[in-house]
């Protein structure tokens, strides 16, 4: 996967197009979720892409939290912060880690509005190839969320997301690594959980990242759904349906 297909560096700014945050949902993290439509008057640049760009340019650390503060929208000039000077260069990256001194890293706009703030301890890495197999894995587990993991949650507690304006937000994911040498990088779901408050509900989906068949970190990701009304079988199996259509009808 090249990052650079997925974004628009310009004057130092970043910019997402809705074509490439669109592609980068369906081609890559098998999220059809509509948000990420180019025609959707909501549209919005997924989180997942975002969270690669961001340790694809500032590297994987043990430790990491990325808070989502708001959706970007299409073409929203976004600004990243210069920290090469104490960084290893892309040119110069190497399979050993190295101590990373940045404490937390803010993602804006030029009106100084912050999307994603992250915090990172521990080493950091800057191997290419291990960072672009864990972004790869990462995303192919988050796609999983509908219908997989999202409707059985709904189902126990007895709510459902609205099925004519489905929205699910993404609100911060953290990982915890025990080493960074990864050679087999892999992602296990362990634990999920829906808390519901009134018409909002907020899932914490807990997960093992795996070198092979050992586990050597973990991490969690939240999410927050709105508009939640009680379940409906039949209105949740008709948007499974339609989720599952535009699924094929776009790799037809």
């Amino acid at each position: 996967m090249n990052l650079i297909n997925y974004q628009q560096n310009k004057n130092n700014k970043t910019s997402i197009s809705r074509q490439q945050g669109s592609d980068f949902a369906k081609h890559v993290a098998n999220d059809f979720n509509p948000i990420h439509d180019i025609d959707n008057k909501r549209f919005c640049v997924p989180g997942d892409l975002l969270f690669a760009l961001v340790i694809d340019r500032y590297g994987l650390s043990q430790n990491m939290r990325f808070v989502f503060s708001g959706m970007v929208r299409d073409n929203v000039l976004l600004n990243f912060p210069d920290l090469e000077s104490e960084m290893v260069p892309a040119t110069e990256a190497t399979t050993e880690p190295i101590t990373e001194e940045v404490s937390s890293i803010s993602i804006t706009d030029d009106k100084n509005k912050t999307y994603l703030s992250i915090e990172q301890s521990g080493d950091t890495s800057h191997n290419k190839q291990m960072i672009n197999n864990l972004i790869n894995n990462y995303v192919t587990f988050s796609g999983q969320t509908f219908p997989h993991i999202l409707v059985p949650l709904m189902a126990d507690k007895g709510v459902m997301i609205n099925p004519q304006r489905p929205l699910v937000i993404y609100e911060s994911m953290e990982i915890n690594l025990q080493q960074l040498d990864i050679q087999q990088p892999g992602l296990q779901l362990s634990d999920s959980s829906l808390e519901v408050n009134g018409k909002r509900g907020q899932v914490s989906l807990n997960f093992s990242i795996k070198d092979g068949e050992q586990v050597i970190g973990n991490g969690k990701k939240s999410m927050l759904l709105s508009g939640l009304r009680p379940y409906d079988e039949e209105q949740i199996q008709q948007l499974i349906q339609m989720y599952d259509s535009r699924k094929q009808a776009f790799m037809a």
